[in-house]
């Protein structure tokens, strides 16, 4: 675990990445058969589609244009084109990826129609790509990762075993000045007041406990029963019958370390350390908007087997659940389940963790990348105007 032990593609803006993309980014539903037949048009590079974009508003807008700006602004992204039906969303989404100092190109169709816009798109296209297939990997230091990780299809076996493995991945990742981040507000419920305790100051106890309780309190103004919810069926079959058991093992992830901020959706963190990201659990959201947050590698732990990948930030599948790692064997990239015959302890299984996220920054393909997972899946707040 040298300080130089991974590598990553350095960004004008000074981030470190470890994938080198080059995405087409549709800014609404409209653009997406545009930016998919752009992309069609220049193998290598990279699609990403989603639903929404229209008639959006408020709060709504502002994590909508964060989400795709982040996406694009992503240090695993060399460069970008936009495309938009209009050109002034387009731009404003361009313009703030090339804040970054990378090189972003925008369309819109509006007057061009799609087959001038796919040709004048995929020439740029082309050109974007020449140029980023010629940068090359250095070393880097542990402190210039930004890692984000979250639990799926829990079970028994992730808070016995993946997700303590976890956070003591995390511990070693925040002594070592990087920055890591988690999230998933719903499943915290029931341990809040454990992580409450973690927060590095009074304020930002107090704030974490008010994002906790607007949550609560949405549930609570819907009436709904959110049993099948949280915990999942997959949750209950693999013995978690409560939320408060899923809680208590999804805070294993952390370790003992201490949160030193706290991020609304898809914001990415001012400094080093440990953030708390007010996220869904739904798991394609919560890891798209950490990847519009800035992470460079996501750490996922299943039990019961989730199979959740993403277009541009490539997800470790570390589980410790017997069965899992031999019948989804081609989703897990790190099997932790000789914890529980006693035959790894917990810095044995987070050395195989740590390995495998050398090797991903190297280059070696994930599972979920293998297996073509690319859930891009942007959050809603508000219905559309």
């Amino acid at each position: 675990m040298t300080e130089a032990a991974f590598y990553g593609y350095r960004r004008r803006d000074g981030r470190v990445g470890v994938r080198n993309h080059v995405l087409v980014l549709p800014v609404d539903d409209l653009s997406n058969r545009t930016a998919e037949a752009v992309a069609a048009n220049v193998p290598g590079t990279l699609a990403v589609p989603h639903p929404y974009g229209r008639l959006q508003y408020g709060e709504d807008l502002e994590l909508f244009f964060r989400t795709l700006i982040g996406t694009g602004a992503n240090p695993n992204v060399a460069a970008v084109t936009v495309i938009g039906i209009e050109p002034n969303w387009a731009n404003r989404v361009a313009e703030g990826i090339a804040r970054t100092g990378k090189p972003v190109e925008s369309f819109a169709i509006e007057r061009h129609g799609d087959l001038r816009t796919t040709e004048m798109a995929a020439r740029a296209t082309a050109r974007m790509l020449m140029d980023a297939s010629e940068l090359e990997r250095e070393p880097v230091a542990v402190s210039e990762l930004v890692v984000s990780t979250k639990c799926g299809e829990s079970d028994t076996t992730s808070g016995l075993a993946s997700n303590p493995t976890i956070g003591r991945v995390v511990e070693r990742l925040v002594e070592r000045g990087a920055t890591v981040m988690f999230g998933e507000t719903s499943e915290l419920t029931g341990g809040e007041h454990i992580v409450a305790q973690r927060m590095a100051t009074p304020a930002l106890r107090e704030a974490f406990l008010e994002v906790h309780r607007r949550y609560l309190e949405t549930i609570e103004r819907s009436g709904a029963d959110l049993l099948g919810s949280q915990p999942t069926q997959g949750n209950i079959a693999g013995g978690l019958s409560t939320i408060e058991e899923k809680a208590l093992g999804n805070i294993q992830k952390i370790g003992r370390a201490r949160v030193q901020g706290l991020l609304a959706p898809a914001e990415a963190p001012t400094g080093s350390g440990l953030y708390f990201m007010d996220t869904s659990s739904a798991a394609a959201e919560a890891v798209t908007l950490w990847a519009a947050a800035g992470a460079a590698i996501h750490l996922f732990t299943t039990g019961q087997g989730n199979i959740v990948g993403h277009p541009i930030l490539p997800v470790i599948k570390i589980s410790a659940n017997p069965r899992t790692v031999v019948e989804m064997s081609e989703h897990i990239d790190v099997d932790v389940s000789g914890l529980l015959r006693g035959e790894l302890d917990l810095d044995g299984a987070a050395d195989r963790v740590w390995e495998m996220m050398r090797r991903v920054s190297a280059g070696r393909l994930t599972c979920a990348e293998v297996l073509g997972h690319r859930e891009f899946a942007p959050t809603r707040l508000y219905p559309s105007a």
